[in-house]
């Protein structure tokens, strides 16, 4: 409950028709994309401005009241859910280009724009804004940053962090910093631009970001390679590298998964087979020629049993289309779906299918795979029912098997989809108790009061700790 003091001073910084504790608006923002997580804020609030965000904060700091910065609510690891109740900080308002600036190769933007709408501004223009996010045309840049989001484009492009050039930030008593700019270089002290990129809220909040632009790519290709085997499709992710072709696209996707994207896209995607490679190429139209006759004839030699490319911008736009709507065609299955996100190094892809078919079978789950087989990326899907208590101890036991294992094939438990709640419980996997306390005393530093989206990265009794058998 946010005390009357509070909301009276709330209230005149914002204005009583931007501050919302109705029972119907505490609902909405109770929840965000992540399945079986739902708590209820005390309150919403709309600032306009970073004036207004930093004067909230102040309140919210004198008062110890939580804070749950939030943009379209598409995360996956219960992010944005309050979970400790507080003040859902919504930026719907702050949703503008401020400048884009054709002779730096950047674009300042508020946090509350949606990542598609920046990414065609940009094209509009000649320019390239290269992460791309499944959900880009709902996301916004506040949460693609707060995520540190990847992509389809990840593997020749990089993450959003590699895009962030410069932040305006509101720390946990309202002081606003600014960090980066844009500059080609700056070494000038601690580099806070890379800490706040994917630190989930916990933090600072984001108020404005300066992000790269690159030149348009002049051309594009598309093409689709099918296999019956999963290990030659694995092994042809590796050899495309080995040969020192770096696709933009380079995407993974299992029968079980085909089957389901293609009752739901219905584009004519084959469903006999055991894996497809969506691969994607752009730059030059010389070079992409090239490279497209080159990944041909690679996935030919790795016994690919069809090699199409897409005859049209149409068709090859369908093609990526359909692997984008992946998790929305596997979420009719079920009531419920759980969508993770493990990652591996490259050469480790096929083994990790294997065991995630193997973890699915020796649980007796339905679980498809799909993601970025060019960097590793997985998305290991359950759909489910979280009403079956039974059926979800099993799933949360698979998954604990499924982080366990990428971690012994040196790979991660998150690659983009963050850590928030979802993840908490297996973060010490990857960072051992060392980074977990290095972590927490650099939270303690900056939020000492605890404020900034609290229950967040660091494991509570919220996810049950499962232990893996070796």
């Amino acid at each position: 409950m946010i005390p009357k003091a509070a909301k009276e001073k709330l209230t005149a910084i914002a204005g009583i028709d931007q501050y919302d504790d109705s029972n119907a608006v505490r609902l909405v923002y109770s929840y965000d994309a992540t399945p079986n997580f739902q708590s209820l804020p005390d309150a919403v609030i709309s600032p306009r401005n970073t004036g207004e965000v930093s004067e909230i904060v102040k309140v919210c700091s004198e008062y110890s009241i939580p804070i749950v910065p939030r943009g379209s609510g598409t995360n996956l690891c219960a992010g944005t859910c309050p979970t400790e109740g507080g003040l859902v900080i919504l930026f719907k308002h702050m949703n503008r280009i401020l400048d884009l600036d054709e002779e730096n190769l950047a674009i300042t933007v508020q946090p509350g724009l949606v990542t598609l709408d920046l990414i065609r501004e940009a094209e509009a223009k000649g320019l390239f804004y290269p992460p791309d996010p499944s959900s880009m045309k709902i996301s916004t840049i506040g949460g693609n940053i707060n995520e540190n989001s990847g992509g389809l484009r990840g593997l020749k492009y990089g993450v959003t962090r590699d895009y962030v050039m410069g932040l305006e930030v509101v720390l946990a008593n309202g002081d606003v910093i600014r960090t980066g700019g844009k500059l080609a270089k700056d070494v000038a002290g601690y580099d806070f631009t890379r800490l706040f990129t994917g630190s989930e809220g916990t933090l600072g909040i984001i108020t404005e970001a300066t992000l790269k632009l690159i030149p348009m790519p002049e051309t594009k290709k598309t093409m689709l390679a099918l296999y019956q085997d999963l290990e030659a499709a694995a092994k042809t992710v590796s050899k495309i590298i080995a040969n020192k072709i770096i696709p933009a696209t380079l995407e993974f996707l299992d029968q079980p998964t085909l089957e389901v994207v293609e009752e739901f896209a219905q584009i004519g995607l084959p469903t006999d087979v055991k894996a497809v490679l969506l691969i994607e190429q752009d730059g030059p139209r010389e070079v992409v020629e090239r490279d497209m006759a080159k990944m041909e004839n690679i996935c030919r030699e790795e016994s690919a049993v069809s090699v199409q490319v897409a005859k049209t911008a149409s068709e090859a736009e369908a093609l990526t289309a359909a692997r984008r709507a992946a998790l929305s065609a596997l979420a009719r299955l079920k009531p419920t779906t759980i969508l993770e996100d493990a990652t591996v190094p490259r050469s480790e892809i096929a083994n990790m299918v294997r065991s995630i078919n193997e973890i699915a079978s020796k649980y007796d789950l339905k679980i498809c795979t799909f993601g970025h087989a060019g960097d590793g990326n997985l998305h290991p899907t359950c759909p489910t029912d979280a009403r079956n208590k039974e059926e979800m101890e099993r799933v949360e036991n698979a998954f604990a098997e499924i982080f366990a294992k990428a971690i012994e094939l040196g790979g991660t438990i998150t690659g983009e989809h963050g850590v928030g709640v979802m993840k908490a419980p297996y973060l010490e996997l990857k960072l051992g108790s060392e980074g977990i306390a290095a972590m927490q005393a650099v939270k303690a530093a900056l939020d000492p009061k605890n404020i900034m989206n609290p229950g967040k990265i660091f494991a509570k009794d919220s996810r049950k700790r499962v232990v893996v058998s070796k």
